[in-house]
């Protein structure tokens, strides 16, 4: 069973910067393969980063040199930073440990 609870979100205006934690249990997330992903209201969720155990990261083009996903594999935690902020990136994130574990989602709204 892993739990997982993300956090950092809030209210921060365009052009600015917040950092999303997710904190997981588990013994095995050292070498899991950890994803975010966001629903803004009326749209279906959709990926946005992953970093696999070895520290591999892939992006959706959407944030790609924008938003960076990094671990810290001693403290179970993954986090995203995520700069240069948008309205249209205004949404819940969600953090997922694969196959299908999911936090409970942290809000982020960006104001114009």
């Amino acid at each position: 069973q892993v739990q997982l609870v993300e956090s950092g979100g809030g209210l921060v205006q365009a052009g600015g910067s917040l950092r999303l934690s997710c904190a997981a249990s588990g013994s095995f997330f050292s070498i899991s393969v950890v994803s975010w992903y966001r629903q803004a209201p009326g749209k279906q969720r959709e990926w946005v980063a992953l970093i696999v155990g070895g520290g591999t990261t892939n992006y959706a083009d959407s944030v790609k040199g924008r938003f960076t996903i990094s671990r810290d594999n001693a403290k179970n935690t993954v986090f995203l930073q995520m700069n240069s902020l948008k309205p249209e990136d205004t949404a819940v994130y969600y953090c997922k440990v694969a196959p299908s574990y999911w936090g409970q989602g942290t809000q982020v709204t960006v104001s114009s």
